[in-house]
């Protein structure tokens, strides 16, 4: 039998999305970059990563889908920044999660 993603939590359904999200190199690269710049990039991130332009902006497009960070077009370019209510909810997520796993730290294995 296996469990339907209803059978569980908002809050781990919610992890499991952001999860799969983040489990791409390029797109932890992409969300530090423009965390290191701490500006609305509209430049070519293409130049930042050891990736096709075209691949960079499949990753730029999920994160988007998924309100991890933010694109407005500006004139002929998109300018990109992190969405920081979406990303404080994900680290609120995360830590809650973490926090709740080391409660029950055992000495097993």
């Amino acid at each position: 039998m296996y469990a339907k993603v209803e059978d569980f939590t908002t809050d781990q359904q919610e992890i499991a999305r952001y999860a799969k999200l983040l489990a791409h190199p390029a797109r932890v690269a992409i969300i530090e970059y423009l965390a290191r710049e701490n500006r609305c990039i509209s430049g070519d991130i293409s130049n930042e990563l050891p990736l096709s332009r075209t691949t960079v902006s499949q990753h730029l497009q999920e994160l988007k889908n998924n309100e991890l960070i933010n694109g407005e077009i500006e004139g002929q370019t998109v300018c990109y920044c992190i969405n920081w209510k979406t990303y404080n909810r994900v680290q609120k997520l995360f830590t809650k999660f973490f926090d709740k796993v080391i409660q029950h730290k055992n000495n097993c294995c």
